[in-house]
């Protein structure tokens, strides 16, 4: 198991940051996904509100559900055990909510017995990368705890190496954001893009390689950061084409509405890409900046967002 450090850039606000920026990106994104950004652009102009799709508007998919579960192991456990997350998502698991064929699969093994660490399938994609984000604030202050624990909940669903390097990418993307923003500095894109792909270049060459390929990202230039991530990056469901664009629409963003704003506008698999810049972006700015218009929105049945927040004020409190 993998127990957190004390850290200021772990704080309460930081951590809810995540998981709700997590959340609001997802919910953001979810009506979108799978659109192109040029239909984005032409039936919806800037979306930046919460609107109906596949589920009813404010409403979280498999991203947040999975993040949710890796809360609760935080806060049960006090750190992150692979084989009670593994159940914990099992318990979770809702198929409405847009999980793959893969991952359905899969739950049926872990509801059949399997053990956490052997029902995974040798995936590229980004599932693995989509719900790590708060990991990233728990371990902020340890960075091989925290790029070990985000390898280990990969690998209970994905072991390909793109997906370990999209996963290890975020979540030392958000640990960097949140310690960043503790200290009231603002993230240098270039020198941040750097930073990160040398940490995953050992696991994987080739998602090192997606993200140095970041375009420039003039800061607040919403349209010239669009038309440079839909060009570079693919956009869809592979760790190297999602977790990419996620972080340049964080680098690029003056605030966190801005930063999942531009996430979503990208097109793809637009809830996911939204849900990791969320994070991002809930992690540097913390949870008072996220807009409260989206806050409101947020689904918040039984395991809404007052009970994700509760799960946060738990595991500050416990680690304190």
């Amino acid at each position: 198991m993998y127990c957190a450090l004390p850290s200021p850039a772990r704080s309460f606000s930081r951590l809810a940051g995540a998981a709700l920026g997590t959340m609001c990106g997802d919910a953001l994104g979810m009506p979108v996904e799978g659109w192109s950004a040029a239909r984005i652009a032409r039936v919806h102009g800037r979306l930046d509100r919460m609107l109906p799709g596949r589920l009813a508007a404010g409403s979280y998919t498999d991203d947040s559900q999975m993040m949710i579960a890796i809360l609760e192991t935080l806060a049960q456990r006090g750190g992150l055990d692979p084989a009670y997350l593994a159940r914990r998502f099992l318990a979770r698991y809702e198929p409405i909510r847009g999980y793959g064929g893969r991952i359905n699969a899969l739950m049926h093994r872990l509801a059949a017995g399997e053990p956490w660490d052997r029902v995974a399938t040798d995936s590229w994609g980004n599932g693995g990368a989509m719900r790590v984000g708060v990991l990233g604030v728990f371990f902020a202050k340890d960075r091989e705890s925290c790029r070990a624990a985000a390898l280990t909940q990969c690998r209970i669903t994905h072991t390909h190496s793109r997906a370990l390097a999209g996963a290890a990418a975020q979540v030392l993307a958000v640990r960097r954001a949140a310690r960043l923003g503790s200290k009231g500095r603002a993230p240098a894109p270039g020198r941040f893009v750097e930073h990160i792909a040398a940490q995953v270049e050992n696991l994987d060459a080739h998602v090192a390689g997606r993200l140095r390929a970041m375009p420039p990202l003039p800061l607040g230039d919403e349209a010239a950061a669009r038309e440079g991530l839909t060009r570079a990056y693919a956009c869809d469901v592979s760790a190297a084409e999602a977790v990419p664009p996620a972080l340049g629409a964080f680098l690029a963003a003056r605030d966190p509405e801005q930063a999942m704003v531009l996430a979503v506008s990208l097109g793809g698999d637009a809830d996911t890409i939204g849900a990791m810049a969320g994070a991002m972006a809930g992690a540097y700015w913390g949870l008072e900046a996220l807009p409260a218009q989206w806050l409101e929105a947020l689904e918040n049945q039984p395991l809404g967002r007052d009970a994700v927040l509760e799960l946060c004020r738990n595991i500050c409190d416990e680690n304190y």
